[in-house]
């Protein structure tokens, strides 16, 4: 059974990928087509562009999240294989009308999982042992994702594609080490991953947000006033930009339940 490893730009998926090797690596990359979210260097635009096989616009995670993937791929001299999705708003507009939300949560099945799927059947075809990013103290995540598995193994549609395996709770690596790890290799790391409006967050942490990313953080807004829904029932982006916090927010405090799409 071959191996694969998701990187996600965040800094267990790189961890497992430096120090448990793997047949492939793959990266699925989130893409808008909003000029106003594109990315400021024309070099990994093109470069983008070359790996998913289409012009890349931008993206509505970090954009550091491409120095990142372009250098762990350096680093670690094997290539990381790039898949993409439809571009965000067109997922929108062809599954619900509405952003993903604690009860319709498609992003990762659309932007993350089937981009993966459809590469993992046009390059490998038989099931893979598939390394996910859980740390030691997420056991609970990872017995919901295998739970969830039929004979072992994670369905897409009725395709049963991938054993996942969690490399750093079986050796007992939390995240303090795999920080203290990055610490010594200059490899460009985000605050966080996923985007950057991701519907997880913490309403402190999505204001912030609109002073770090503002252009990003606009398209999550503006998508709520084209399609007249908002990705809460109790709040809205617009209300949260209004928002004037009063303490500055350690992102190092921030943990995320989303499942795998940041890790």
């Amino acid at each position: 059974m071959k191996t694969v490893t998701s990187v996600s730009g965040g800094q267990s998926s790189a961890y497992i990928a430096a120090n448990y090797p793997s047949d492939y690596l793959v990266f699925a990359l989130v893409t808008t087509d909003d000029t106003k979210c594109k990315h400021p260097d024309p070099i990994l635009r093109k470069m983008a562009s070359d790996k998913i096989g289409r012009e890349f616009i931008g993206t509505l995670e970090e954009d550091t999240i491409l120095e990142t993937i372009f250098e762990l791929e350096q680093w670690l001299q094997q290539e990381v294989h790039w898949v993409a999705g439809l571009p965000f708003e067109q997922i929108i507009d062809k599954k619900s009308g509405y952003l993903p939300n604690i009860m319709a949560r498609y992003c990762t099945t659309e932007m993350k999982i089937k981009p993966m799927f459809d590469w993992w059947q046009n390059t490998i075809g038989k099931p893979v042992q598939m390394q996910i990013g859980f740390r030691q103290g997420e056991e609970r995540r990872a017995k919901n994702m295998l739970d969830k598995c039929v004979d072992g193994l994670r369905q897409f549609g009725k395709v049963g594609w991938q054993k996942p395996v969690f490399p750093l709770i079986d050796n007992g690596i939390k995240r303090d080490k795999i920080v203290k790890y990055w610490d010594d290799i200059p490899l460009p790391f985000a605050q966080q991953n996923n985007c950057v409006g991701c519907f997880h967050r913490n309403a402190l942490v999505l204001r912030k947000k609109f002073d770090d990313h503002p252009n990003k953080m606009q398209w999550f807004k503006e998508q709520e006033q084209r399609t007249g829904n908002q990705f809460k029932s109790e709040i809205n982006y617009t209300n949260i930009e209004k928002h004037r916090p009063q303490t500055e927010i350690d992102f190092s405090d921030w943990s995320c339940d989303s499942g795998y799409c940041g890790l």
